[in-house]
């Protein structure tokens, strides 16, 4: 019987640079057994330091440890480093009150932060792929997602002490299993990806075949679609910034003059003259909006953005109105996150308290 033929990776080599130390964030899965090869392979090329890294859960029990023993026999096999944590992750879920999936997220991106922090490593690279990057798409979609949400996964995520890259997105799962079997490399299989109860999987396993069937090649497009909406959004950023540093005024006005500024530690404040609000066309008012609550440490969706267009009387006049949103000058409006939203004759004042500051 004829080997397979060898094939290649389809990979963004741009995101790595000559004399970097980079690890492969590894699961033992396919994707990221996929990446650790394709580089292992290039690494001479590319002129890059490579390991692996690879975060132990505290779930799964067994099937997760066997998952560890296959990476570090790969790891010896290719003689590849390998950086390894263990963290009880329901745990940390109950202590922090997140679901499993964000305290499993955020563990492994402190993991990410502290090889980078230690000086062991400049970057860590994860194995998404154009499949995940298409799934992504879609339930920021069904989520009613911005531009910057309909991005989905970005190329490369700057974090405080480096980089997160993700070189495989070019590649679709299909590249991925032939790239396997030209090595005849084996992978393992988590056996939670089957589970019904994670918004992914029902994704992957029931839209995204549907939406094959009217777009065969429904990962590209959606992939295609999230690189504008992040062109887009890069596009806007500046424009944006430019008019905080205009029209954003800090505190709130005082008899006399000037401006009184918040002393607590605990609240931040930026108001804007409605009048100013108004002469800007309706995206650019939102996207200010949203940008100044950013910068204060909280996100806001559509549906808050436009309950304070409608507090501020900003919003499009074919808005139906919100009983819940009061209207008229000296009102306020209470927001997720700590934000509030006050409205004074002549000013839009956006405010955040509480501990969600204190603890940034």
């Amino acid at each position: 019987m004829a080997a397979p033929s060898r094939v290649t990776l389809p990979l963004n080599r741009s995101l790595m640079k000559m004399g970097e130390r980079i690890a492969v964030a590894v699961s033992g899965g396919a994707d990221s057994t996929a990446l650790l090869l394709a580089l292992k392979e290039e690494a001479a090329v590319l002129g890059i330091g490579l390991s692996a890294a690879h975060l132990h859960h505290g779930i799964r029990d067994a099937e997760a440890d066997a998952d560890l023993k296959f990476l570090r026999d790969l790891c010896t096999r290719l003689d590849i480093p390998l950086h390894v944590d263990h963290i009880d992750v329901p745990a940390q879920a109950t202590a922090n009150g997140e679901t499993i999936e964000e305290a499993a997220r955020h563990a492994r991106l402190a993991f990410f932060d502290r090889l980078v922090e230690q000086g062991i490593v400049h970057s860590v690279a994860t194995a998404h792929t154009q499949d995940d990057q298409a799934e992504t798409v879609i339930m920021k979609l069904i989520r009613g997602a911005w531009t910057e949400g309909l991005g989905g996964i970005s190329p490369v995520m700057e974090r405080a002490f480096g980089k997160l890259i993700r070189p495989l997105l070019p590649a679709s799962r299909q590249d991925v299993l032939a790239f396997l079997k030209s090595r005849n490399q084996t992978w393992c299989e988590d056996s939670t990806n089957a589970s019904t109860a994670y918004t992914r999987n029902r994704v992957r396993g029931t839209l995204m075949p549907l939406l094959k069937e009217f777009n065969p090649s429904i990962g590209a497009t959606l992939s295609a679609t999230a690189e504008l909406a992040r062109e887009e959004h890069a596009r806007w950023q500046p424009e944006i910034a430019r008019l905080l540093q205009q029209l954003a005024m800090p505190g709130k006005p005082v008899r006399g003059g000037g401006r009184a500024v918040a002393t607590s530690p605990e609240e931040q404040g930026v108001a804007f003259e409605l009048e100013r609000l108004r002469a800007l066309d309706l995206p650019t008012r939102r996207r200010l909006i949203r940008a100044a609550v950013e910068r204060m440490g909280a996100r806001l969706g559509a549906a808050e953005t436009l309950r304070i267009l409608l507090l501020a009387g900003l919003a499009p006049p074919e808005t139906p109105p919100d009983p819940t949103v009061p209207t008229k000058p000296n009102s306020r409006l209470q927001l997720a996150h700590g934000v509030r939203a006050e409205r004074s004759v002549r000013e839009l004042r956006l405010v955040r308290v509480g501990d969600g500051i204190s603890a940034r």
